[in-house]
């Protein structure tokens, strides 16, 4: 990660921030944090049927933070510029994680959200930097905010 960040990736930063703030997205957000955990593709579905606000507020949200991912993923936005403020990106990936590799081969997209999955890695090394257990802990956390261990 370059030490270099500039004024063009603080303002995208806020542009980015900006863009969170919207109303359904604040929604799509608050859904994804408080109910999206599945597990499975079975429960994905269940949990989010075509045609649903469900499924908007999961599209909505992880193709946003793909987006956001693909930015520092090309160098079009400073990393660890991003991670002092981007922890959001790392729940997403968290949430999906488990799902990943059924949903890539139900859609027969092996490179589905590779920007998310490779930038929350970095993440994870990154907030692993200051303490070796700090992803883990993070996940610990996610999983409790959905009632689970």
């Amino acid at each position: 990660m370059s030490n270099h960040a500039t004024y063009d990736d603080a303002s995208l930063i806020l542009r980015l921030y900006e863009l969170r703030r919207e109303e359904r997205m604040r929604a799509a957000r608050k859904w994804f944090a408080e109910k999206c955990g599945p597990e499975t593709l079975e429960e994905f579905r269940a949990l989010c049927p075509p045609g649903t606000d469900e499924n908007a507020f999961f599209r909505q949200v992880s193709t946003y933070y793909e987006m956001v991912a693909s930015f520092v993923e090309r160098g079009v936005l400073d990393g660890e510029l991003y991670f002092q403020s981007g922890g959001e990106l790392f729940l997403v990936y968290c949430r999906l994680e488990p799902i990943l590799a059924e949903y890539r081969a139900a859609f027969k997209n092996p490179g589905l959200y590779r920007n998310l999955e490779a930038v929350a890695k970095r993440y994870e090394a990154y907030i692993n930097r200051n303490d070796p257990e700090a992803g883990t802990a993070f996940r610990a956390r996610m999983r409790t905010m959905l009632g689970k261990k």
